[in-house]
This record gives structure tokens, sequence and C-alpha cells, in this order.
């Protein structure tokens, strides 16, 4: 039973489903989820300012900071590639019927 305006999220737990209470972390990341997918001129864009900021870094903590951040933005584009790809795939197979 939901009691006042408490949210609650549905979590299976051994098989049962069980109503915890939705936090604020939750929330967090769901509008991290929803928010917008940067388009790949941006992720590069990203990705050459993060080169730059590397190559003038001398602290090695610093650095591996930065190539983590590069590395999630390679994640990124390469995703965006992917699905563009598809969807190319996809109209190729369309005009050809």
């Amino acid at each position: 039973m939901i009691e006042g305006n408490e949210e609650k999220k549905a979590v299976v737990e051994d098989g049962q489903v069980v109503f915890t209470p939705d936090t604020k972390a939750d929330k967090a990341d769901n509008a991290k989820k929803v928010e917008k997918k940067k388009d790949l001129s941006e992720i590069f864009t990203d990705l050459d300012g993060l080169l730059q900021k590397m190559e003038g870094e001398e602290s090695l903590e610093k650095s591996f900071a930065i190539y983590e951040k590069a590395v999630a933005l390679l994640k990124e584009a390469n995703s965006s590639i992917d699905r563009i790809e598809k969807q190319v795939r996809i109209l190729d197979g369309e005009e050809g019927k």
C-alpha cells in the first residue's frame, strides 16, 4: 500500500515484486538516461579538447582521469556510429524491394 505522496518503485527480489521508496539518486540516474545524446560532431569536439588537455598535463592521475572521459566518449561515438550504420542497412534493404 502506498501512503501519502511518497513515490515508490517496483523491484524484483527473489522472484517477488517489492515496492521501495524512489530515492533522489534513482531520480538522478533516470534524468541522466533521458538526457539528449550528443551528436558525433560534439563528441569529436569534446575528444579533441580532452586530447589537448592530456598533452599539457604532467600529473599521471589527472591524465588518467582525462583518459577515462575520452574512453567513455569513444564508446558513445561507437554506439552512435553503430546505430547510424544499422539505419543505413535498413534503408538499403527497403530500397532494394
